[in-house]
């Protein structure tokens, strides 16, 4: 990770590790400085069960994943907050960790696709909001446009089977579920 300031935390849902295309742009920002990400073992757990209930074939893939996101952010995994948990209440109980995670770590989001199980009410009194990931990365795109414009130019850069042009980049993000993100690389497609 580079270090251009210290940045605001974030605390990553399983289900936005999920999509690799979002996970691969969540994490390259991370990685750019952007923002601080972090998870707790039980949120790798369940993302890594997530996939192999649909692609158990791909086990020693989701363990090689794992141990290159422990080597390059050592500092992402929480492991307190457990504590804390019997004291939390949300619309499904089962995402208490999660904001016991971002308690812990001082987090001011939690990006993820449910929005609606994090309310505001609930996660206000710790200074928390909970944000999808196309709008989380959007508006970090907004704050830092040359470092994630950059950032997002390497990525379609990196990926080689198959290639992608600018457009056939902008046209997979919007696919795979960022299309606001996609949508202010369309207005900077002659730098991507």
């Amino acid at each position: 990770m580079r270090s251009i300031a210290d940045r605001f935390v974030v605390v990553l849902d399983a289900n936005v590790l999920y999509p690799f295309r979002v996970r691969d742009a969540l994490l390259r920002f991370t990685e750019a400085g952007l923002f601080r990400t972090r998870w707790s073992p039980k949120i790798l757990d369940e993302w890594k069960g997530s996939l192999l209930k649909r692609r158990p074939d791909l086990e020693e893939s989701i363990n090689q994943q794992l141990e290159a996101m422990a080597q390059a952010f050592p500092e992402a995994c929480v492991t307190a907050g457990a504590y804390l948990i019997p004291s939390l209440t949300l619309p499904d109980p089962d995402d208490c960790h999660v904001l016991a995670t971002a308690i812990v770590a001082g987090a001011e989001h939690i990006v993820t696709e449910n929005l609606k199980d994090f309310p505001d009410d609930v996660l206000s009194p710790y200074g928390l909001s909970a944000i999808s990931p196309d709008d989380f990365l959007t508006s970090t795109f907004e704050l830092y446009p040359a470092d994630a414009l950059s950032t997002m130019r390497a990525m379609r850069l990196d990926y080689e089977n198959p290639p992608f042009t600018p457009s056939e980049f902008i046209f997979d993000l919007q696919a795979k579920g960022l299309p606001k993100l996609a949508s202010l690389l369309k207005a900077n497609i002659e730098t991507l």
